[in-house]
């Protein structure tokens, strides 16, 4: 098994829902997660994490409002949900596991990432 594999990409309507999802093996699975995302021609950005003993997220402000990460610690899987999906939001999706969540130097902490999942949005 892949240390950390996403799942649910494919093709979202602009003003939908984008749910992704990242299993992540039991010793791949740490107390904070991440999301981040990349579009061609663009750098990788830090979409939000989790610290999972608490549940508590972070997001950066251009996400805020848009934005749910949550998590099953049973089945060490990460979740990432996007509203009201914009054409600026395709791209290969990834998860990540981190050393912290609780600053903004979080995108900067990455230990493991996922292989990707593509996302396209359709107008």
């Amino acid at each position: 098994q892949a240390p950390l594999m996403e799942s649910g990409g494919g093709s979202v309507k602009a003003g939908g829902s984008l749910k992704l999802s990242c299993k992540a093996s039991r010793n791949a699975y740490r107390d904070s997660m991440g999301w981040f995302r990349q579009v061609p021609g663009k750098g990788r950005e830090g979409v939000g994490c989790i610290y999972t003993p608490e549940g508590r997220t972070f997001y950066p402000d251009s996400m805020k409002g848009r934005v749910t990460i949550s998590h099953d610690n049973a089945e060490t899987t990460v979740l990432l949900q996007i509203n009201s999906v914009k054409p600026e939001d395709a791209g290969m999706y990834s998860c990540a596991s981190l050393y912290d969540c609780y600053s903004d130097s979080w995108s900067d902490t990455v230990v493991d990432w996922g292989q990707g999942t593509q996302v396209t949005v359709s107008s």
